[in-house]
């Protein structure tokens, strides 16, 4: 008989947070996830009730004392109330929404059929993307109830380790001290999580690791090298769709983007990536959710990123493809030499034009002044904005027309913008 998994030890050593006790929060959706919130919540103080899609399912948690199903081996909490959502929001002050993305609006519609308080946070634990036009889940949620009001969780976070070892959570929304507060009860029940204000990013960011996961198991079988190809691939024009949105460089470069995104590809039970290898062997799409027991929010998410890369103009010939392959119009060899031989359209890293570098740009100015490559900000020969002689690549400095690079047609497109986001650029429509 295997051992049963331990819990983690809370709150972390050397945190001092104020006490959350008295705080309801109220976890929709009794899947892996959304039961592993469910605990780490309860672990950390807050009054917290689960509710599942039906009286029977409740039922079954309660006398089992665990979700054998989708969580087998994690004892639930004592003070963890468990009951169906016909129950309600009732006196939550957290709603945490553990439904597949295109459940999102349903679940919210039945929460204010029942009444919810117009002060209660609501929280959206979905990495996939919300149809039919592919928002992410914060968008919609801010169209019902204010941006204020509303946050999401992110990063690698494989809910049997998040309860039993650890996990690199990211809670963010556009009120800070609502994202704080969230992230203060994890690391009261021993979680390190970290908070941010972009929280459009960080949902791109995941849905963009759940199709770079796809992608990288429909062809590992052909290499690793294709695998990393396919991976980074749609990793880069998820980006450019989410720097068009205004999302911010360091939320994909950190635990959000690729501290997700290797997470996910490297576990053997990633839904998502076991479902490219499904793909990969031939199964048809519709039978694979069913082989893996669980909804695959990838086989979603892709078609409505790629449906929002187009939209707003983004050569995304890779999601694209990816889209094909689900959908079984493309076959898996086509597939791979398409990812084989696409080549993004190059990045360009311009000066600033005096505004003040971004985040990436600065940690990239700090590397290559450790390596003596670029002279500090303020050094003899540094420019306005301390870029010196420093270049990247064959040497050269572009300050004439975009470049161009060709599409998988065939056709010019132009080259992305910067990494680094304009001053208050606007969301585009």
């Amino acid at each position: 008989m295997s051992e049963r998994p331990r819990p983690l030890a809370a709150p972390l050593r050397g945190v001092n947070l104020p006490n959350p006790l008295g705080r309801r929060a109220l976890v929709i959706g009794a899947g892996s996830f959304g039961t592993a919130v469910a605990v780490l919540l309860a672990r950390g103080g807050f009054r917290t009730t689960l509710q599942t899609r039906t009286v029977e399912q409740a039922e079954l948690l309660r006398a089992a004392g665990e979700n054998e199903r989708y969580l087998s081996g994690v004892p639930l909490p004592s003070n963890l109330r468990i009951e169906s959502i016909e129950a309600g929001p009732g006196k939550a002050e957290f709603i945490f929404l553990g439904v597949p993305s295109a459940q999102l609006g349903e679940a919210v519609d039945r929460l204010e059929r029942q009444g919810l308080d117009k002060r209660t946070k609501v929280v959206s634990l979905s990495k996939g993307l919300v149809p039919p036009l592919g928002v992410p889940p914060t968008v919609l949620l801010a169209e019902r109830f204010g941006t204020q009001r509303v946050a999401c969780i992110g990063g690698p976070a494989h809910a049997r380790e998040m309860v039993t070892q650890g996990a690199g959570l990211v809670a963010s929304s556009a009120d800070e001290e609502l994202a704080a507060t969230i992230a203060a009860v994890f690391l009261r029940a021993g979680v390190v999580c970290e908070h941010t204000d972009d929280p459009v990013g960080v949902e791109l960011a995941g849905a963009a690791k759940n199709a770079a996961a796809l992608a990288a198991g429909a062809t590992e079988g052909q290499g690793l090298n294709a695998a990393g190809a396919a991976a980074g691939h749609i990793f880069i024009e998820v980006w450019r769709l989410a720097e068009r949105l205004g999302a911010q460089p360091a939320t994909f470069i950190g635990l959000a983007g690729t501290g997700d995104l290797v997470a996910t590809a490297l576990a053997p039970q990633s839904r998502n990536r076991r479902a490219g290898e499904l793909l990969a062997a031939g199964v048809p799409t519709n039978e694979i959710p069913g082989r893996i027991g669980q909804a695959v929010e990838a086989f979603e998410s892709v078609p409505l990123l790629a449906s929002a890369l187009q939209r707003h103009g983004i050569s995304a010939p890779v999601t694209t493809g990816l889209v094909r392959l689900i959908g079984g119009t493309l076959p898996l060899d086509e597939w791979v030499a398409l990812v084989r031989t696409t080549v993004p359209p190059p990045a360009s890293w311009r000066a600033g034009g005096g505004q003040e570098p971004g985040p990436l740009r600065r940690w990239w100015h700090r590397m290559l002044e450790r390596l003596g490559l670029r002279r500090p900000a303020g050094a003899l020969g540094a420019g306005p904005d301390g870029n010196g002689a420093a270049t990247l690549g064959d040497g050269t400095a572009s300050a004439g027309e975009p470049s161009r690079a060709a599409d998988v047609d065939g056709d010019a497109v132009p080259e992305p913008a910067a990494l680094e986001p304009p001053a208050a650029a606007a969301p585009s429509d």
